[in-house]
């Protein structure tokens, strides 16, 4: 195991290098690591952002020292994990996962620069005053997911024309979950579905959850972003398939784990490119200068393993328009 990735899988513990380097060399930056999720279900995209750090020109262990904290899906620790981090008094900060852990940053520090990824609006939920205009201390990566509900919800219906009872597992702890409710029970009276929303904040959750979409006798499934379903991706695939309902996800991971059928943009590149944004933070540059990015590319995923286990047929308009398909 690299050294790199040893760090990554240390969790919430301290690390102790790096902060000595910092205090003694005084040149070296620090950068603090705030993500609502468990190490080892993000180890991957903890790597795409050193990534682009690394295109930035800054290496962990070399030019650069971190430190992590990991919420492990429990937002009620974010405000104390936040603090613990200003407090160590880090050149930057970046924020992963749910919106809270960006909210909790902002609270607790209005000069320390704070680069999210974040599926919610961030105009919305207070992290920005505008995308292209962020003010203050904050910016960073939108995925767009509150506005790709409603095209997920259509390739679904495209793909299931029959069912017209669709579930929605979502977490209503999360930010962003009123306005997606709000634009996914829009898009189902538009095309004639009708729109049961399931509960689930936690990986212990699940199996309940499943157990309440099969009483629904739902004809598909729309799993909503969340970083508790994304670091549940693998127990979510094989549910899904243990109910045999036809599952929509929002990112490739899940299909490639055995889901059916993704629309979403890549979470990989997205944590590479604020590994950029910061670099060039650490370079200097203010956060208030740096517009909120958003994604320009967009990824429809389909395993037509999972199809013909389903016993589904997948429509030649999809196959034709999918970026990917797993065979």
């Amino acid at each position: 195991m690299k050294r790199r990735e040893f760090i990554a899988l240390l969790g919430g513990a301290a690390v102790v290098w790096p902060l000595a380097a910092h205090a003694q060399q005084g040149a070296t930056p620090l950068l603090g690591f705030l993500h609502t999720g468990s190490s080892a279900n993000f180890t991957h995209l903890v790597r795409s952002l050193h990534q682009g750090l690394g295109e930035a020109g800054y290496v962990e262990g070399q030019n650069l020292a971190v430190v992590c904290r990991w919420a492990e899906g429990d937002y009620g620790r974010l405000p104390t994990l936040a603090a613990d981090l200003v407090r160590r008094h880090p050149d930057a900060i970046f924020a992963g996962g749910e919106a809270r852990a960006t909210l909790a940053l902002k609270a607790a520090t209005s000069t320390i620069p704070i680069v999210f990824v974040t599926g919610a609006d961030p105009v919305t939920t207070g992290m920005v005053t505008s995308l292209n205009q962020p003010g203050g201390n904050v910016t960073g990566i939108s995925l767009l997911s509150t506005t790709l509900n409603p095209k997920n919800l259509e390739l679904l219906h495209e793909l299931i024309p029959t069912a017209t009872v669709i579930a929605v597992l979502l977490n209503r702890n999360s930010a962003s979950a009123d306005p997606a409710l709000s634009g996914l029970m829009e898009a189902g009276h538009s095309l004639g579905l009708k729109i049961m929303v399931v509960n689930c904040s936690s990986a212990q959750e699940l199996d309940a959850a499943f157990s309440a979409i099969a009483q629904l006798q739902a004809g598909a499934l729309l799993v909503r972003d969340d970083p508790v379903f994304t670091g549940e991706r693998a127990k979510l695939t094989t549910l899904a398939a243990r109910h045999a309902i036809p599952t929509m996800y929002f990112l490739r991971e899940f299909v490639t784990a055995g889901g059916l059928m993704s629309y979403g943009t890549s979470l990989a590149d997205v944590y590479r490119q604020a590994g950029v944004y910061l670099g060039r933070i650490l370079k200097g540059e203010k956060p208030a200068d740096l517009p909120v990015q958003q994604p320009t590319k967009f990824e429809l995923v389909i395993n037509l393993k999972t199809a013909k286990a389903l016993g589904i047929n997948v429509p030649q308009s999809l196959l034709a328009t999918a970026d990917e398909v797993i065979e």
